[in-house]
Order: C-alpha cells, then structure tokens, then sequence
C-alpha cells in the first residue's frame, strides 16, 4: 500500500499565472504537480546538500518551471511560482 499523496495547493500569484497559460501548458503543470504529489523529493535539486533550504523544490519540464514548498506535517504542497517561456 503506497502513502496518500501530498495536497496540491496553488497560491495565488502562481493561480494568476496559470490562469493566463494555454490548455496544453496547464496539463503540464498539473501532471508535474501529480508527480510531485507523489514524491515531493523526486525533483533532483541543484544543491543536494542544502538541508536548509530542501523543502523548497523546482521542477522543470522543457519550457515550463515550477517552484513549490513541501509542508510535511500537513502532508501539502504549496505552489509558490510557475514559469512558462512560451
């Protein structure tokens, strides 16, 4: 039996930016959420060895970033930005 995944919340700065995305982009960053949610470390980081600064994560798919927080005891995400170089 695999753990629950992580709730997924978006704020509200990233919520205006994925608003004004296309259809196809927002599929993207909603699979790349749902794979976050999943596995909220499976995003390899450039500084492995920061453990200060490990619950913030950035993951990247070709033109399309996103930057979310890992809030562990509440088992949730936080999207903190979204870029799209379109």
């Amino acid at each position: 039996m695999s753990a629950t995944p992580y709730a997924v919340r978006v704020s509200a700065p990233a919520a205006k930016v994925l608003d004004a995305l296309p259809e196809h982009a927002v599929d993207t960053v909603w699979d790349i959420l749902a794979a976050a949610a999943d596995d909220p470390f499976g995003f390899r980081q450039f500084d492995t060895d920061d453990d200060e600064g490990q619950d913030v994560r950035y993951a990247a798919v070709g033109q399309l970033s996103v930057t979310f927080w890992v809030n562990r005891p509440l088992r949730s995400l936080t999207v903190l930005n979204i870029v799209w170089l379109g």
